[in-house]
C-alpha cells in the first residue's frame, strides 16, 4: 500500500497553478475555497481522472495518471460532486460496482465488503430499493457505500456532505474518521468551514488555482487567511472541535 501521494508542481492551465503538497495516509485533509478556486480540479488530478499540463501526482513511486485503471481504483477511492448513475439498478447492485476493480477475490470477502460498506452508511432497510426511488440524500449515501466497498487505500470526495442532513452528516464524518484511523488517507472537497475546522487534522486553503495555506485548521483557516481568501470579516466562536463562524 502507498503511503503518500504527492503534487510536484501540479498545473493545469488556468484551473491550477504549481500546486506542490505532500499528503500522507492516516488524518482528514480538507480542500477549501472559493467557488471557482480549484478544488474540484485538484481532486481529479489526485484521482488520476485529469493529468495535468505541468507537474506530476505521484502514489508512492508511481505517477499517478500512467497506473493501469484497475490498479488506480484498488487504490483511489473517487467520489465526484454530481456522480450520475447510468443504470435503475438496486442499492446492494450499486454498491456491489465498487467491487469491480478485485475481480477474481472470494465472494465471500466482495460480500463482507458489500455488507460493511451498506451498513456503514445506514441503507440496510434500502438495500433492495432502485435507487431511482430514493432521495437525493439516500442516493448519495448509497454512491458513498459504493466507494467503501472498494476498501481503498484512499478516499477522495468532493463535497460528500451536500445532500446530507445533519444526522447522517455526523455519521459519514465519523466514518471518515474510522477510515483514517485504519490508516486509509481521506480528502475531502469541503465548502463548509466550521466542518473543516472541527474535523480536518489538515487543511489545503486554494484561491484562484493557487495554494495560498496548507497546514492545521487553526493556522490554514484563521480570520486573516478567510479576510484574504474569501473576503469577508470573521471570527471563530466555541471551542477547538465545537467552532462556529460568525459572519461579519
Amino acid at each position: 500500500m502507498s503511503s503518500s501521494l504527492a503534487l510536484d508542481q501540479v498545473t493545469v492551465t488556468g484551473r491550477l497553478e504549481a500546486v506542490t503538497a505532500k499528503l500522507n495516509r492516516g488524518g482528514i485533509k480538507a480542500i477549501c475555497g472559493p467557488n471557482g478556486a480549484g478544488k474540484s480540479t485538484l481532486l481529479s488530478v489526485l484521482a488520476g481522472l485529469l493529468a495535468p499540463d505541468a507537474g506530476c501526482v505521484r502514489l508512492g513511486a508511481a505517477q499517478v495518471d500512467r497506473l493501469p485503471a484497475a490498479e488506480r481504483a484498488r487504490q483511489l477511492g473517487y467520489l465526484p460532486q454530481a456522480p450520475e448513475i447510468a443504470w435503475d439498478v438496486s442499492v446492494e447492485t450499486l454498491v456491489s460496482l465498487g467491487r469491480l476493480p478485485w475481480r477474481g477475490a472470494p465472494a465471500s470477502e466482495a460480500q463482507g465488503a458489500i455488507d460493511a460498506a451498506i451498513a456503514a452508511m445506514d441503507l440496510e432497510r434500502f438495500r433492495h430499493r432502485p435507487v431511482t426511488r430514493l432521495s437525493g440524500g439516500e442516493r448519495a449515501r448509497a454512491l458513498m457505500a459504493r466507494v467503501l466497498a472498494t476498501r481503498p487505500d484512499w478516499l477522495l470526495a468532493d463535497e460528500p456532505l451536500a445532500n446530507l442532513d445533519l444526522a447522517h452528516a455526523a455519521t459519514l464524518m465519523r466514518r471518515f474518521r474510522e477510515q483514517a484511523q485504519e490508516g486509509r488517507g481521506v480528502v475531502l472537497v469541503l465548502h463548509d468551514l466550521a466542518t473543516a475546522m472541527n474535523h480536518a487534522d489538515r487543511v489545503l486553503v486554494l484561491h484562484h488555482g493557487r495554494l495560498v495555506a496548507d497546514g492545521p485548521p487553526g493556522h490554514a483557516l484563521s480570520e486573516s487567511v478567510i479576510r484574504e481568501v474569501w473576503g469577508v470579516e470573521a471570527r471563530w466562536l466555541g471551542e477547538p472541535g465545537a467552532r462556529a463562524l460568525a459572519i461579519g
